[in-house]
C-alpha cells in the first residue's frame, strides 16, 4: 500500500495536549505535515497551535472530547474544510485508572471505556468514510497490555485488549473489500510520560510506570512511520516485546511473575494525596510531554532501530558476525593467528 510522504500529509491526532500526543504533534508539524489537533482543553490547545504556527508548521484545532462522536466529526469536518481532507487519522487519547478492580467504581470503568475504546471505535469511523475512497491510514494506540494484563491497571488493560480486537478486527474486514486503509495498532512499553500523575487513583500510595522507562519521542517515531510505512502493528521498546510473547506463550509465569511484583513495580514510595487531579474527568491546561521526577529514561531502542532500519542493521549484523568469527577462530585455531605470509609458507610446503 502507497502512503505518502509526511511532508505532503494532513494527520488528526487526537490527545494532543500531553504525552505521546503532544510528542507527535510537534514531531509531525517539524517534518512538514499539515496537523488538526484535537483535545478537550481549549487553552493547551490553542497554545499548542500558536507554538506550531509561530515556527513555520501548520496547525488547527478542536476542541473535542473523543467519547463525543458528533464533536470528533466536527474535527474531520474542519480538517476538509481547511486542508481538502486528511491522509492519516492517530486515535491516542487514553485514559487511565489505578486500583483493586474491586476496589473501583463502575461509573469510572465505564468513563474509561468511554475515551479508550468508545474514542478508538468513534474514530476509526470517522476516519474510514473519508479514507476508504483515496487511501491513507488509521493508526490506533494500544499497548502492551493489549496482549500482557497489568494488574492494579484492570480497567486499563481490559480497554486496551479491547482497541487490539477491534482493531484486527476492522483490519481484516477493510483488507477483505479492498480498501486502501493502512491499520496499524500501536504498542508502547512503559512511557516517559505523564500517564501516572493524570490517571485517577484508588491505591494508598502514588503509583509509578515500571521500568525501564521508554522516551515518548519513541512512540511519536513509530507512529509517524507507519503513516508513510503500512504496519500490522508496532511495538516500542523491547519489554513491550517480551511481555507480549511471554504472556502470549508462558502466560502462567507471566501472571506469576507480576502477582510476585504486584505493588512493588508500581508503587513510587510516596503516599497517595488527598486531593488529587486527574484527567478522567479533567482536563489539564499545561503542554506536558514527559512525566515528573528523576527518572532513568531510554532514549533509544535496539529493537526499534532494526524495525525502522532493517537493511542496515542486517548488514551491521553480518559486519559484526564476520567480525566475531573472525575472532573466534584466531582465538581458537593458532594456524588462523598466524601472519599472512606465514600461512602462505605454511601452505606451499
Amino acid at each position: 500500500m502507497n502512503l505518502k510522504p509526511l511532508a505532503e500529509q494532513t494527520l488528526v491526532i487526537t490527545g494532543v495536549t500531553s504525552g505521546i500526543g503532544l510528542t507527535t504533534a510537534r514531531m509531525a508539524a517539524l517534518q512538514g505535515a499539515r496537523v488538526m489537533l484535537v483535545a478537550r482543553n481549549e487553552n493547551a490547545l490553542q497554545s499548542l497551535a500558536d507554538e506550531i504556527n509561530a515556527s513555520g508548521g501548520q496547525a488547527l484545532y478542536t476542541i473535542a472530547d473523543v467519547a463525543d462522536k458528533p464533536a470528533l466529526q466536527a474535527a474531520a469536518d474542519k480538517t476538509i474544510a481547511a486542508w481538502g481532507g486528511f491522509d492519516t487519522w492517530v486515535n491516542n487519547a487514553g485514559v487511565s485508572v489505578y486500583g483493586r478492580i474491586m476496589e473501583v467504581p463502575e461509573e469510572d470503568f465505564r468513563r474509561l471505556f468511554e475515551t479508550n475504546f468508545w474514542g478508538v471505535v468513534n474514530g476509526s469511523r470517522i476516519a474510514v468514510d473519508h479514507l476508504r475512497g483515496k487511501g491513507g491510514a488509521l493508526i490506533n494506540m494500544g499497548s502492551e497490555a493489549s496482549d500482557a494484563p497489568i494488574p492494579l491497571q484492570g480497567a486499563y488493560t481490559a480497554s486496551k485488549q479491547a482497541v487490539k480486537g477491534f482493531t484486527d478486527s476492522l483490519r481484516m474486514e477493510l483488507e477483505g473489500d479492498g480498501v486502501p486503509v493502512a491499520v496499524t495498532l500501536i504498542k508502547p512499553t512503559a512511557i516517559h510520560t505523564p500517564f501516572p500523575e493524570h490517571a485517577k487513583n484508588y491505591l494508598p500510595y502514588e503509583p509509578k510506570l515500571p521500568t525501564p522507562v521508554y522516551a515518548p519521542e519513541l512512540v511519536a517515531e513509530a507512529i509517524l512511520y507507519c503513516a508513510e510505512q503500512a504496519q500490522r502493528e508496532f511495538f516500542v521498546g523491547e519489554m513491550a516485546k517480551l511481555n507480549s510473547a511471554m504472556a502470549r506463550t508462558m502466560p502462567r509465569l507471566y501472571e506469576k511473575m507480576n502477582e510476585s511484583l504486584l505493588d512493588s513495580r508500581q508503587n513510587s514510595g510516596k503516599k497517595a494525596a488527598a486531593l488529587r487531579p486527574d484527567s478522567l474527568y479533567e482536563t489539564h491546561s499545561q503542554l506536558q510531554q514527559r512525566g515528573a521526577g528523576e527518572r532513568v529514561v531510554l532514549e533509544t531502542s535496539v529493537y526499534q532501530q532494526a524495525k525502522l532500519h532493517p537493511f542496515l542493521t542486517g548488514a551491521l549484523m553480518m559486519v559484526g558476525g564476520a567480525a566475531l568469527a573472525a575472532w573466534y577462530a584466531r582465538e581458537t585455531y593458532p594456524f588462523a593467528r598466524a601472519k599472512p605470509a606465514k600461512r602462505l609458507a605454511a601452505t606451499l610446503k
